[in-house]
């Protein structure tokens, strides 16, 4: 029976426990590049089994916030590899999520002041984060996008690869496709995003064409065992809706199975939100996902994330239901949620002000537990 302690390997990363650091947005890395606090950020909380970094723009046209890192400039690739390289000397294992935001951009963040683009350019009902000209940072609506030509669908697959070989080359352990919270892929998926009727609309296998054009060209590129990839069935996140996602992710995950990938990323409920929450006319059946999943000869790690405490965590391991348990939130403020969670140690609570942009504080000061003591 397995607990969250207990090492596991997945693909070709094998972990010290089953404990993930969910992908979590702190806007700290201006002008796209990871820097000595994001060194020291991801260092103090190397004892989970696998850490996910924040989302990191494959390209410029892929960012849709202030001061996240990119992949996709020498001087951020360097800054990556001092994070890689500090967390493998603490023993962890690290992974990058890849990420193309789509429609959820501003002009001002966008090449030359254009447009950001989407499947459809229908404007979501979402915003983005900006930084003022006195520094301070603020919530903005997001941009009206532009509907991609097939050609630019083909570049941004080519993007996807390259930023793969990427973090290969900057030490990381491996890659995870954000496919998750009405980003790009996301978009693409949904029907309340996409309305082309061309080879990439319509249809459930049209709608998920991109997807597995993008896990094609990375797997290709740098091996399937060293690939996630991150789903979110059914969260409202920046305006994602479909009113069937049990068929378009079953759809998915049926055809996800014949690729030998690291993991499974799966957010149960609204992101950071109700567990319990639905679209559509029936409650989201998570079980028969992952029975989709398997009955097509799938093997990857399965991970479960949203709301997850420790004795939720402990049951859905050991009823089987997961491999590995994300936790997001707990992470920002304890860098030693393991040991915390090991021992049955209170939490540190997080302050909600310093989620997004600023310095150390709310980010690197939180105090482990022999500070406490």
């Amino acid at each position: 029976m397995a607990t969250l302690f207990d090492p596991v390997t997945i693909g070709d990363i094998a972990l010290n426990n089953r404990i993930v650091m969910a992908p979590l947005t702190r806007n700290r890395s201006p002008g796209a590049v990871p820097n000595t606090l994001n060194v020291t950020y991801y260092e103090q909380r190397a004892s989970a089994g696998l850490l996910i970094t924040e989302g990191t723009a494959i390209t410029q046209q892929g960012q849709g916030y202030a001061d996240v890192p990119g992949l996709y400039t020498p001087q951020a690739l360097e800054g990556w590899r001092k994070v890689t390289d500090a967390v493998h000397a603490k023993g962890g294992r690290i992974v990058v999520q890849i990420w193309h935001v789509g429609r959820i951009s501003h002009n001002s963040l966008q090449p030359e002041g254009a447009k950001p683009v989407a499947p459809s350019a229908i404007r979501a009902k979402s915003k983005t984060y900006l930084i003022n000209a006195d520094g301070t940072g603020s919530f903005t609506e997001t941009s009206e996008p532009h509907a991609l030509e097939i050609a630019e669908i083909d570049g941004i697959v080519e993007d996807y690869r390259r930023a793969a070989r990427a973090a290969i080359d900057a030490g990381f352990d491996g890659i995870e496709i954000h496919a998750a919270n009405g980003y790009l892929i996301d978009q693409f998926l949904r029907s309340g995003s996409n309305h082309r009727s061309d080879a990439y609309g319509g249809t459930l296998e049209n709608r998920a064409r991109f997807l597995f054009q993008v896990v094609d060209a990375v797997t290709q590129e740098i091996g399937a065992g060293r690939v996630g990839i991150r789903l979110s069935p059914v969260t409202p996140a920046n305006d994602a809706y479909d009113p069937e996602p049990q068929a378009v992710f079953g759809y998915v995950l049926k055809n996800l199975a014949r690729y030998a990938l690291a993991y499974i990323h799966i957010i149960e409920g609204a992101t950071g939100g109700p567990r319990d929450h639905q679209q559509g006319d029936h409650p989201f059946d998570y079980p028969a996902l992952r029975a989709t999943y398997v009955a097509a000869g799938g093997k990857a790690a399965w991970m479960t994330n949203n709301g997850y405490d420790k004795a939720l965590a402990e049951k859905t391991l050991r009823d089987g239901e997961a491999d590995l348990v994300a936790f997001g939130k707990p992470f920002i403020a304890n860098p030693d949620l393991v040991e915390r969670l090991e021992r049955n140690a209170p939490l540190n609570a997080p302050d909600q002000a310093t989620f997004y942009g600023g310095g150390a504080r709310g980010y690197t000061d939180y105090p482990a537990l022999e500070q406490v003591a």
